[in-house]
């Protein structure tokens, strides 16, 4: 089980980026655990200072904008 957490304050990217990802994981079978994290000092924490941030089991993956369905998939 993948855990994944997008990091932002609840812009329309954050929600997309959410979206993107539960619906690739159902699509490829994988179980995750999905979080999402809107508190300013946890987002900084991990060093993001653009939003969507991804965080994959501990490790930034991505920062700032909509990530693609193939990065997504890389992921999972």
């Amino acid at each position: 089980m993948k855990n994944i957490k997008v990091l932002g304050t609840g812009c329309a990217n954050c929600k997309t980026t959410l979206k993107l990802i539960e619906t690739a994981a159902k699509e490829k079978g994988v179980t995750v655990e999905l979080e999402k994290v809107e508190d300013i000092q946890a987002i900084m924490s991990y060093g993001v200072m653009a939003t969507p941030g991804v965080v994959v089991d501990g490790k930034v993956v991505h920062a700032g904008g909509v990530p693609s369905r193939d990065k997504i998939a890389g992921w999972l």
